[in-house]
C-alpha cells in the first residue's frame, strides 16, 4: 500500500513537472527574435493568419519595416498571455491585433464572444498603457474549419466583428475590415481567397495587402491621436 502510494505520488509529481515545461503561449517561438528587436515601427499581434502571412508575402513586411507575432493555432487567451513579451517589450509605434478565429474553433476550450471581445480590449488597454497605438482587425470571413466539421462559424464571426466594431468606434480605435472585401454572401470566404476555407491563398493577401496599410499609415502620421480613447 505505501508503495503504490509513492508510485501516485511520484507520477503526479512527474505529471506537474511536465505541465509545467509545457510552454501553453509559446513564448519560445520568438523569444530570440525578441532580443534582436527593438522600437519596431509595426507589429503584428496574431495567429496563423498572421504567421503565413510573412511566409507568403516577407517582402511586404520588409518594405514596410512590419514585425510579425503571430502563432499558429493560438486563441486571444494565449495572445494576451504573450502580449507583454512580443508586443509591449518591443515598444512599437502601433500594434495590430487580429484574432479571435481559433477562439471561435475551440482551440483551447469553449470560450463565449464577449470573453473573446474582453481579451482583445485587454490587449488594447495594454497598448495603450504603454504609449503603443492600438489597430483592431476583422476576423477574416470562414465558412467552416477543417479540424471541427461540427461547427459553424460563419455567423459567429459576423457576430464577433459587429462587437468589435462598434468597441473600436466606442473607443476610438482604428479598425481594419478584411471580412467585407473577402467574404461572400453566405459568410464564407471567397473561394480565389482561400485553399481550406479559413486561410488565405497569395490571392487573398494581396487584398489584406490594400486594406491594412492605409489604416496603419494614418496612425503613424499621428499615433498619440490612437494612444488614448
Amino acid at each position: 500500500m505505501k508503495k503504490l502510494f509513492f508510485t501516485a505520488l511520484a507520477l503526479a509529481g512527474f505529471l506537474c513537472a511536465a505541465a509545467q515545461t509545457q510552454d501553453w503561449a509559446n513564448f519560445g517561438r520568438f523569444g530570440q527574435a525578441n532580443c534582436q528587436v527593438r522600437n519596431p515601427k509595426v507589429v503584428l499581434m496574431g495567429n496563423s493568419i498572421t504567421e503565413l502571412w510573412i511566409k507568403t508575402h516577407p517582402d511586404f513586411f520588409a518594405a514596410r519595416g512590419y514585425v510579425s507575432r503571430g502563432i499558429s493555432g493560438q486563441t486571444t487567451s494565449q495572445m494576451l498571455v504573450r502580449f507583454r513579451a512580443d508586443v509591449l517589450d518591443l515598444h512599437p509605434q502601433v500594434v495590430v491585433i487580429c484574432g479571435g478565429t481559433n477562439d471561435i474553433a475551440r482551440n483551447t476550450g469553449y470560450i463565449s464572444l464577449p470573453h473573446i471581445l474582453g481579451n482583445l480590449v485587454s490587449m488594447v488597454e495594454l497598448a495603450r498603457a504603454n504609449g503603443i497605438a492600438p489597430v483592431l482587425c476583422s476576423l477574416l470571413p470562414a465558412r467552416e474549419f477543417g479540424w471541427r466539421k461540427e461547427l459553424e462559424p460563419a455567423p459567429l464571426i459576423i457576430e464577433l466583428n459587429a462587437m468589435i466594431r462598434e468597441y473600436a468606434r466606442r473607443e476610438n480605435v482604428p479598425y481594419v475590415d478584411y471580412h467585407a472585401a473577402m467574404s461572400e454572401a453566405d459568410g464564407g470566404m471567397v473561394a480565389a481567397y482561400t485553399y481550406d476555407e479559413v486561410h488565405p491563398t497569395a490571392a487573398g493577401y494581396d487584398v489584406m495587402e490594400k486594406i491594412l496599410p492605409p489604416v496603419v499609415d494614418a496612425v503613424l502620421k499621428n499615433p498619440k491621436r490612437y494612444r488614448r480613447r
